[in-house]
């Protein structure tokens, strides 16, 4: 028993001390146990400048050799009853709704949790020190409310703070807490994708496109994610149209609307439930519908199918917009352009004010590309009339640009519809078709819409920009119509050597496309790839062993895949670098001879391989899952 009895001292007699001296080693005992607890100014500030005028907390002696550290963490001493009983602070507004202009703080902000002791009720601060707004360093703190619950606050958590009682007092103005809390909605910013990380650069020997962009994929994408996209402001329309539901407006404000001839008309982005496939509705606004046969047109128009003609797919009336409506639905065409947008409506206000006649340096259209416009809207004209319909919308705002160069004539078929108890001779209408032809060129030319209405001005304008054939084909178009104006001799006016040079643009077009494809082809191989990946690696147990995924050869798939996607840095963060995934990628499709080192997450193991030896052993664990899914 003697290791475990406590060491003697030399001495064991008991010591007799004097009963003051016993007073005074228990003295700091006794104060630490009294009400008179330290003063929390000589914990935040290092001292307390109310010391020696009636401040009735604690001050410890100062040492003049060394100062007074300020502890690295809130300690529990420092919070008071009614700081531990508050309730947490819940922000307002969320995280993801600051502006850029937000400050980020560095790390996360939340008072200590820790329990403290509940002090005897008396003033809970030194009632001069609310008066102090600012400390020698700067920070900002309300010594009733700040102090009292956080010793020492970092400027990024101060700024945080501040943000958040700024955002609360503007709440609080606006809204009231309910009604708040009801109606927002936490907004979504889009982050841009790294579209140079997928369109490679163009090769110098590949021809240029006419209807091709350069940028191609970036504008597939984003076609794309407009085809998705949901607006965030709501919009007073029904959920749910005739087997459409999603109806998103497609065209600018109310006041800015123009009318479809005597009716107003909007249009809507709306997916079919059938086929899930978006479409665009053209809505016609108070219209009533008088003879079911007017829907005749309709499926007339549903069987032309052209590359310069917007498919018509079917047409209805509804009264789920609280009215008398004709919708006809259309294939929908993602981040497309009318003709009126792109090269009048910069200008139409100058022209109105009378300023000048020809269009501005950055609206004028080079004559190649309106040639192509004038062969793809004859082209579309010719087979609407070889069907024995007329367009009756050659019209710059009903003329989608869809793509590069690409001209598609949008809301046929409508005006069939709607002026059918009106009824005219085919022949006529066609002949509209050209006049209305004819003066879309003017428009073009001159960059505005009322060209024709000062017919001299207008072609001095194309003299002076084009050349004689556009002038030519023009006043052929608006010239009085006879039997033997019509598409046939636009066509002929055109010339066989714009014709044949259109079609080689159409081939290159096709070259570029198979091209950009071919290099689709390669995503594919990857994907593969990952699949594979995906199917091997940290799979849980298969052929009755656990640890399948961990031995043998797949082990070596495991290597690769941390050789490939968790590379780290001398400092240990995390490499994101798609060019080396990519190469990896690649290198293990072809299965080079090229070794790398592959090195186990605890360091301890060490192989040295070949890609073309990882490929056999994808292959075999491939094989085994795929014989055992058999």
């Amino acid at each position: 028993m003697a290791y475990f009895s406590r060491p003697q001292s030399s001495n064991s007699a008991v010591r007799i001390v004097n009963p003051a001296e016993q007073d005074d080693i228990a003295k700091p005992q006794a104060k630490r146990d009294s009400p008179q607890r330290q003063c929390r100014n000589i914990l935040i500030y290092g001292s307390c400048r109310f010391q020696d005028k009636g401040c009735i907390y604690y001050h410890p002696p100062s040492d003049n050799s060394t100062n007074v550290a300020r502890p690295e963490s809130p300690a529990p001493a420092s919070l008071t009853a009614q700081a531990v009983n508050a309730p947490v602070f819940v922000p307002k507004t969320s995280l993801n709704t600051f502006t850029a202009t937000s400050p980020t703080p560095s790390h996360s902000f939340s008072p200590s949790p820790s329990p403290v002791p509940y002090y005897q009720s008396h003033e809970e601060y030194d009632p001069y020190a609310q008066q102090q707004s600012t400390n020698g360093h700067g920070q900002m703190l309300d010594e009733q409310d700040g102090a009292n619950q956080y010793q020492q606050a970092d400027p990024h958590h101060l700024t945080y703070l501040s943000d958040h009682m700024a955002q609360a007092e503007y709440d609080d103005t606006v809204n009231s807490l309910g009604s708040f809390y009801s109606s927002a909605q936490p907004s979504f910013v889009r982050q841009s994708l790294n579209y140079h990380l997928y369109t490679h650069p163009i090769p110098e020997t590949f021809t240029p496109s006419h209807f091709i962009s350069d940028t191609i994929r970036e504008e597939l994408t984003k076609r794309c994610e407009a085809i998705h996209s949901t607006p965030l402001a709501p919009y007073n329309v029904p959920d749910e149209l005739q087997g459409y539901h999603t109806l998103v407006p497609l065209e600018p404000t109310p006041s800015d609307r123009r009318k479809f001839f005597s009716w107003f008309s909007t249009m809507y982005r709306a997916t079919n439930a059938n086929d899930g496939v978006a479409y665009a509705l053209r809505r016609v606004e108070n219209f009533r519908l008088m003879h079911q046969a007017a829907f005749g047109a309709i499926e007339s128009w549903s069987r032309i199918q052209h590359p310069n003609i917007v498919r018509v797919r079917e047409a209805f009336t509804t009264r789920a917009f609280n009215d008398n409506s004709l919708v006809v639905s259309y294939d929908y065409h993602p981040n497309s352009q009318t003709l009126f947008e792109l090269y009048l409506r910069a200008n139409q206000q100058s022209y109105q004010q009378g300023s000048r006649m020809a269009g501005s340096l950055n609206t004028v259209i080079p004559e190649a590309t309106l040639w192509s416009y004038i062969i793809q809207i004859a082209n579309a004209i010719r087979a609407t009339h070889e069907a024995g319909l007329a367009v009756r919308m050659v019209d710059p705002t009903k003329i989608l640009l869809t793509g590069k160069n690409r001209l598609r004539i949008s809301s046929c078929g409508i005006v069939d519809v709607l002026l059918y108890d009106t009824r005219q001779d085919i022949a006529i209408v066609q002949q509209e078709d050209l006049v209305m032809f004819g003066r879309l060129v003017f428009a073009l030319c001159c960059g505005n819409l009322a060209a024709m209405n000062t017919l001299p001005k207008a072609l001095d304008t194309m003299g002076r920009i084009y050349s004689a054939d556009v002038k030519t084909l023009a006043l052929y178009l608006i010239s009085k119509p006879g039997p033997h104006k019509n598409i046939a001799q636009v066509i002929d006016m055109i010339g066989k050597g714009r014709l044949l040079k259109e079609m080689d643009e159409v081939q290159i077009s096709t070259d570029r496309l198979e091209s950009e494809l071919m290099s689709e082809l390669e995503n594919g191989r990857l994907v593969r790839l990952l699949c594979k990946f995906g199917f091997i690696n940290e799979r849980p147990e298969f052929a009755r062993e656990p640890r399948w995924s961990e031995t043998g050869d797949r082990y070596i798939i495991k290597l690769f895949r941390d050789y490939v996607f968790h590379q780290v840095d001398e400092n240990g963060n995390p490499v994101v670098n798609l060019s080396h995934v990519l190469a990896c990628l690649n290198k293990l499709d072809s299965g080079t001879d090229e070794r790398i080192m592959l090195v186990s997450r605890d360091e301890q193991s060490c192989l040295v391989v070949s890609y073309k030896e990882v490929k056999s052993c994808i292959d075999a664990a491939f094989s085994d899952l795929s014989r055992a899914s058999r």
